[in-house]
């Protein structure tokens, strides 16, 4: 059983192993987004409308740090899929000790960092003094589960990387259902605010990860470590620097944009600031297969990379392309009929004329990013197909982009066009980082050895 628990992705139908290998991430995806809009909602319909502003409005600054350690455990699973692919186990195992003793130190620096000045960051954020507490009494033991959330994102990438993604769902599945329980019981119950909503994540998040690490050492004899798998060397920590810090950089860096947007956003009143709380929720929610895409395309490229096999990746960008364009269309349509009533479930229908204004401005959020969706689909496809070639540094260049874009909208174009220039920031960046990842993906093809079709059929002429 434990030998069928990896998966070899250098050999087969592209399409079908993208398929397998992204369901269940795609499933898991959804999970952890159902948990986050129970949050949303529970807040919304309990505890009214300030306070779901203010939780919606920690959402730039929660990307911002959890995307950071995201990021980082995703760029240090990469060159775990790199030795599995060259079938180098010892070394393998030896990544993985390493991410161990570097995962702990920077979960440790950024906890310090981050609740020691959240309510700095908020006040830097121009949060509005009736949404304040709200967002700072939960922000803050978002940041206090830091330690947990890189502890379950670390495993579950390690094992991604082996090509398994059905046993990450089965842990987000139990994160996200423990999550709607201790939701209700926290807030509905124990009467806790919005302070119960961020208890429930980072139990459910703990818990979840325990649970991953038991079930990953009876599963997985290829990761029983020994004391000499365990010891700090300097060569594989400076490996993984190198790929997982241009990761969560690049997250942190597009965050800054969506920090500096939310502020804008801030000064538009509660109300736009609920209605880009719900319409954020539910694009998010859309977005899932995006992201799962993504995922994938840092796992197959990896282990494709690590078997020479750069014709595979590029068979890979092209069946993850026909994909994502066909959900593309078909989210839009669906989402024109029932957009509205989904972003509308995050309200209290008792709030009356607040509720008509929200749910127009967030179903108007809603179906500008979904027209939009295809250019997202190549941000997540290209940027993480160029880390799992190996080239991290030029997905930070692609966040810069959509920084920019964010920025520009936030600091000049809210202030003189409004709501309409709220709902176009996001698509402009996804356009902005594009210009930039495709010609970099073509580079980085042809440095791992790779010749576009437009150059064979050039040869052949000669």
């Amino acid at each position: 059983m434990a030998k069928n628990a990896t998966r070899d992705l250098t050999v087969g139908s592209p399409m079908k192993l993208i398929l397998s290998f992204m369901l269940p991430l795609l499933f898991g995806l959804l999970f952890q987004q159902f948990y986050s809009m129970v949050d949303t909602v529970v807040v919304g319909k309990f505890l009214g409308v300030d306070a779901l502003a203010g939780v919606g409005s920690t959402g730039s600054i929660n990307f911002l740090v959890l995307g950071l350690c995201n990021g980082v455990c995703a760029g240090f699973a990469i060159p775990v899929a790199q030795k599995f692919g060259q079938k180098d186990f010892e070394g393998l195992r030896r990544f993985v000790g390493n991410m161990i003793w570097l995962g702990t130190v920077i979960a440790l620096i950024v906890t310090l960092a981050t609740t020691t000045l959240c309510a700095s960051i908020l006040r830097w954020m121009d949060t509005p003094e009736e949404t304040f507490s709200y967002a700072h009494d939960y922000i803050w033991v978002i940041f206090l589960g830091i330690p947990a959330t890189m502890l379950y994102n670390l495993l579950s990438g390690i094992i991604r990387s082996l090509g398994d993604s059905r046993t990450p769902l089965v842990f987000l599945i139990l994160s996200s259902l423990l999550n709607v329980a201790l939701d209700i019981l926290f807030i509905v119950a124990f009467g806790m605010g919005v302070a119960g909503a961020g208890w429930a994540t980072l139990l459910s998040q703990l818990i979840s990860g325990i649970a991953c690490l038991g079930f990953m050492v009876k599963r997985f004899p290829l990761l029983h470590l020994s004391r000499e798998d365990l010891r700090f060397r300097g060569v594989y920590a400076r490996h993984l620097l190198n790929m997982g810090l241009p990761m969560g950089l690049q997250y942190s860096i597009t965050a800054i944009g969506s920090i500096l947007l939310q502020t804008a956003v801030n000064g538009l009143g509660a109300s736009a600031m609920a209605a880009v709380t719900a319409g954020s929720k539910v694009t998010a929610l859309c977005a899932c297969p995006y992201d799962a895409i993504g995922t994938t395309a840092a796992t197959y490229a990896g282990q494709n990379l690590g078997a020479a096999k750069p014709e595979r990746i590029h068979q890979g960008v092209r069946a993850c392309t026909v994909l994502g364009v066909i959900y593309a269309a078909v989210i839009f349509a669906f989402m024109y009929f029932y957009g509205r009533q989904l972003s509308l479930m995050f309200l209290d229908a008792r709030d009356g004329a607040a509720v008509e204004t929200i749910g127009r401005l967030s179903q108007r959020f809603l179906l500008v990013n979904l027209a939009f969706y295809v250019p997202l689909l190549f941000v997540n496809l290209l940027r993480f197909t160029i880390q799992g070639l190996g080239f991290s540094e030029l997905a930070v260049v692609a966040g810069v982009f959509e920084m920019i874009a964010r920025g520009v909208f936030g600091l000049c174009l809210v202030p003189w066009l409004g709501f309409n220039a709220v709902c176009f920031a996001s698509p402009a960046a996804w356009v902005m980082a594009d210009l930039f990842l495709f010609p970099a993906y073509r580079f980085c093809m042809r440095k791992r050895g790779y010749r576009f079709e437009k150059s064979k059929l050039c040869q052949s002429k000669a």
